[in-house]
């Protein structure tokens, strides 16, 4: 009996010893990662707040661009790849350093202060990875480990901003291998997002939610014209991506010097913001899309104006994320073209901002919880057909070009003659 319970006790031990190793582990991942992320959302808070009381500020776009390129080339850090080097190091490519934090924190923040059209996911997912990787580096955990704290810190950062700790662990485990998920990393992206959650909700810094109105009768019509704006989201999602790469493309191309590019790109946004006038456009835009979420964007184009505004900005690198302006672009899409599919605005803008997310990202299971944490239970069904659709229409396109898609998405195939 004892020999028995001694062997039940040994074979249970290496759970055991993985439960304690990641207790402690994504723990300290999560309390660092929810302070950074408490810091880096009131910063650039205050910096949206300075803009906005003083639209002057965007004159001095060029001046950040150039401070931007400065910083990353001093730190050595010129050819940095973003989030994209991020999701590279998770498959056990080149680490990304501690020092990559405090420059995607910095660039931000000043992208943010003087108008340009960035979010701020793409510099949590820098932050919290640069800064998980450093402790995976102090305490001198092997590859495998490495791997796993990088995710933690990617799905903390992203749950500190957002308050969405179960799309923050789903999208930190569903972004690197697009069809090939990790369990064994389930468990530390979880504890790690829930404790870096708790830290800024405890400071008194809110997390994103909205109220869904709106919502049709379930049924085959409403279905349908769910489905038909899911589609016309993805899309918009491939044109998105497209737009994105493009303009860093061309920028390289044709502006080679990071220096002249980011004056370039000043000038362009600064220009078009003097062209269009409202100055919507500039900075994430979070107040278009809670209007564009209550049905009362009155812009049918506002889609492109950000579309444009981000890709100039981003593409000229400057710094920032790219899923706030995306869900920017799929609110007020669906908020104008929902009302033509026989849907009301405001849960058009719903749909299509978590189909064009899903589209973007290749995200799907990351993309029901969002909609899940975001607008509450309600209306399930339609966010999950949504979503599937845009995973499937978007195809191959991503605006993360290191991110791998492991499976076809359309292995469905009739097989010809034999």
């Amino acid at each position: 009996m004892m020999e028995k319970l001694r062997q039940k006790l040994l074979h249970a031990l290496p759970t055991l010893r993985a439960l304690v190793q990641w207790l402690g582990l994504a723990g300290l991942a999560g309390a660092a990662c929810g302070l950074a992320g408490a810091a880096f959302t009131w910063c650039v808070a205050q910096a949206t707040a300075l803009r906005t009381a003083h639209p002057w500020l965007l004159f001095l776009m060029p001046l950040a661009g150039l401070a931007i390129v400065w910083s990353y080339r001093t730190a050595g850090m010129e050819n940095d790849s973003g989030t994209n080097q991020i999701i590279a190091s998770v498959r056990g490519g080149e680490r990304p350093p501690v020092r990559l934090a405090p420059l995607i924190f910095l660039g931000s923040v000043l992208t943010h202060l003087t108008g340009g059209s960035a979010g701020r996911e793409g510099a949590a997912l820098q932050i919290g990875g640069s800064i998980s990787a450093g402790i995976g580096r102090l305490l001198r955990l092997g590859d495998r480990n490495v791997n796993t704290i990088i995710q933690c810190g990617m799905a903390g950062l992203f749950s500190a901003l957002f308050g969405t700790p179960l799309t923050a662990t789903v999208f930190a485990l569903e972004v690197v291998n697009v069809g090939h998920f990790r369990y064994a990393a389930l468990f530390p992206c979880l504890l790690s997002a829930l404790t870096a959650n708790a830290i800024p909700r405890l400071l008194g810094l809110p997390g994103e939610a909205y109220h869904l109105s709106g919502l049709p009768e379930p049924g085959l019509g409403s279905m349908l014209r769910c489905g038909a704006l899911a589609i016309l989201a993805a899309l918009v999602s491939i044109a998105f991506c497209v737009l994105m790469h493009e303009a860093g493309r061309l920028y390289k191309k044709y502006i080679p010097d990071q220096y002249l590019r980011g004056l370039a790109g000043a000038a362009l946004v600064i220009a078009l913001t003097l062209a269009e006038g409202s100055g919507d456009y500039n900075g994430a835009g979070g107040h278009i899309i809670e209007l564009a979420v209550e049905g009362q964007v009155h812009v049918p184009w506002a889609f492109l104006w950000k579309m444009l505004f981000t890709a100039l900005t981003l593409g000229a690198g400057f710094r920032g994320g790219e899923i706030v302006p995306t869900l920017f672009i799929g609110s007020t899409f669906g908020c104008a073209a929902g009302p033509l599919l026989g849907l009301d605005p405001a849960f058009g803008a719903a749909v299509s901002m978590i189909a064009l997310f899903c589209g973007v990202v290749n995200c799907p299971m990351a993309s029901i919880f969002l909609a899940i944490e975001l607008f509450g239970g309600e209306g399930l069904l339609f966010f999950a057909l949504a979503c599937a659709l845009s995973f499937l229409v978007s195809g191959q396109y991503s605006l993360y070009s290191s991110q791998n898609i492991v499976y076809s998405k359309l292995e469905a195939r009739l097989n010809g003659p034999q």
